[in-house]
């Protein structure tokens, strides 16, 4: 996975998977460069070059409620949250499921609130408190990540429970071909 340039075939994919009467119109590439000024990242490939020149965000999806534009969150993201920052780096590599954490809840709720709001970007939501975030900061810069109520994990054939490649470009190519997000044996 190459996040800091965009390979050409992952573009096209990209082009072909969204519906271009169901897209925003792109960003631009003046939008995207004044967006990483003002949080401090550069937003890794190819999702750089998608926002830039092709769809800002998508009511087709993925996912269910479809793609968020780059600088808005998912209507039921909820208000009172703490202020994102996209600059630190997103805390986790591997996944954790705080639910089944034996740590005492008080410890478990600090280190929360970085898994949603630290070094990452919403792509948006498939209902019932369940977010993808593209990491934007940190080891896994570049990864897409599902987190929920319950834990967090990697998207991607390297860490189970699916068969997609990892990224973006391989998340929107696996939505693409119709299969369940979680389709590993």
């Amino acid at each position: 996975m190459n996040t800091d340039h965009a390979a050409p075939a992952d573009l096209a994919a990209l082009r072909t998977a969204f519906d271009v009467g169901a897209c925003e119109p792109p960003l631009g590439w003046d939008a995207v460069h004044v967006f990483e000024a003002e949080h401090g990242v550069v937003l890794p490939e190819p999702y750089r070059t998608f926002v830039a020149e092709i769809c800002d965000g998508s009511c087709s999806g993925p996912p269910d409620h479809g793609l968020v534009p780059l600088a808005d969150l998912p209507d039921d993201w909820g208000d009172g949250r703490p202020q994102r920052v996209l600059a630190s780096p997103f805390p986790l590599t591997e996944m954790w499921s705080w639910e089944e954490d034996p740590r005492p809840q008080e410890e478990v709720d600090l280190l929360l609130n970085p898994v949603f709001d630290h070094g990452s970007i919403v792509l948006g939501t498939d209902g019932c408190g369940m977010y993808w975030h593209l990491i934007v900061s940190g080891p896994h810069r570049g990864h897409v990540w599902q987190i929920s109520g319950e834990g967090a994990g990697p998207f991607g054939a390297e860490f189970g429970f699916t068969t997609g490649d990892p990224g973006f470009a391989g998340w929107v190519k696996h939505w693409a071909a119709g299969k369940p997000w979680f389709d590993a044996a």
